[in-house]
């Protein structure tokens, strides 16, 4: 348990630390598990395009998971040469690019959540998971402050 800092404005901090801590850990984790050879951001990008259906341009993706166009390009192609997304030319304006997901795709995210699973289980037996659940709307609410309060 983290020390008890002075001020609001410290605990705060300390919130975002333990938040960043926790965000590098269960990546690593998650990233060892993943089959394949794929990483925690492809599988939030084939998650992200199994959930919202429908074309999606390399750039809203990119906006979407706040990475440069560049380093989103670079996760489709990968994620295209496996098959498990289709980039199409737009056929509203012929030049840009739309993603979908593909069957292969949908069968990868089914088999990711399964690899993920038996840590997710593990983690459910070995922590308090109704004091975990009760902080999930501050979380929310944390969420949407910074997704609302974006700089890029």
């Amino acid at each position: 348990m983290p020390d008890q800092l002075d001020t609001p404005k410290d605990n705060l901090f300390g919130l975002l630390t333990e938040i960043g801590i926790i965000h590098q850990l269960m990546t690593t984790e998650f990233n060892r598990l993943m089959p394949d050879g794929l990483h925690i951001s492809h599988f939030g990008v084939i998650t992200h395009l199994c959930r919202m259906d429908g074309g999606w341009t390399p750039l809203r993706l990119a906006n979407a998971f706040q990475v440069t166009k560049a380093t989103m390009t670079n996760t489709l192609a990968r994620l295209s040469t496996r098959g498990l997304v289709e980039v199409r030319t737009n056929p509203k304006d012929g030049r840009s690019k739309l993603v979908f997901i593909t069957p292969e795709g949908r069968a990868f995210q089914k088999q990711a959540i399964a690899s993920l699973q038996p840590f997710v289980e593990k983690m459910g037996q070995e922590l308090d998971l109704e004091s975990l659940i009760k902080i999930l709307p501050q979380l929310q609410e944390l969420r949407e402050y910074f997704d609302s309060n974006r700089t890029a």
